[in-house]
């Protein structure tokens, strides 16, 4: 993916992978593991290899964050580290690859969401698949811009967000009751003989 994204030229922020010895192995640590060990947010060089000794060489992206600690804790909170793969973004600063990052879409919790609206099919063309998949992406971000548009209630500076007020399976529910219902969808039998009365 990062070779075909760069042969595309086309500039990328993701997580890194922590792959190696860590830092507490006898030997020391090795890989990006090593990188954990910085005191301080700087950028790297850092040459990916697949099992197929397929190279791909990023800028690796090392934010070192230090929470502030808390009054009502009695111990330190640890420092945090986290490591970016990044290519084609210029003279940027770790702490702007950090933010940045987390403005993307909600990609944990909105590929759980995808899978309830994605259609199950057994067919092997990947192009039908690819439309369920588009289709349960649009149906994703239409239960957020509900919540957030229609749902919400306002309060000075922010809105307050209800989930509970209509769950993902609720909405996907009342959407199949309204496509069943503009398409005529008749699930009535006629039967052929009277159902037996029981005794």
């Amino acid at each position: 993916m990062i070779r075909y994204l760069q042969a595309a030229h086309y500039p990328f922020i993701m997580p890194a992978i922590r792959r190696g010895r860590k830092p507490g192995h006898p030997e020391g640590a090795s890989g990006t593991w090593a990188f954990t060990t910085r005191r301080g947010s700087e950028w790297a060089e850092y040459t990916l290899e697949e099992k197929g000794g397929r190279r791909a060489t990023v800028d690796l992206g090392i934010c070192v964050t230090r929470p502030l600690p808390r009054r009502s804790e009695g111990k330190k909170r640890r420092e945090q580290v986290w490591l970016y793969a990044c290519w084609g973004l210029g003279d940027r600063r770790v702490a702007w690859v950090r933010e940045t990052y987390r403005q993307r879409f909600g990609i944990e919790s909105s590929y759980r969401q995808l899978k309830q609206g994605l259609i199950r099919t057994s067919t092997r063309s990947p192009l039908l698949r690819l439309l369920f998949v588009g289709l349960a992406l649009v149906l994703r971000n239409m239960y957020v811009w509900l919540h957030w548009e229609v749902l919400a209630q306002q309060r000075r500076g922010y809105r307050l967000v209800d989930l509970d007020q209509l769950p993902l399976p609720a909405m996907l529910r009342w959407l199949a009751v309204w496509a069943e219902e503009l398409l005529g969808l008749d699930l009535e039998l006629q039967a052929q003989r009277p159902f037996p009365q029981q005794v």
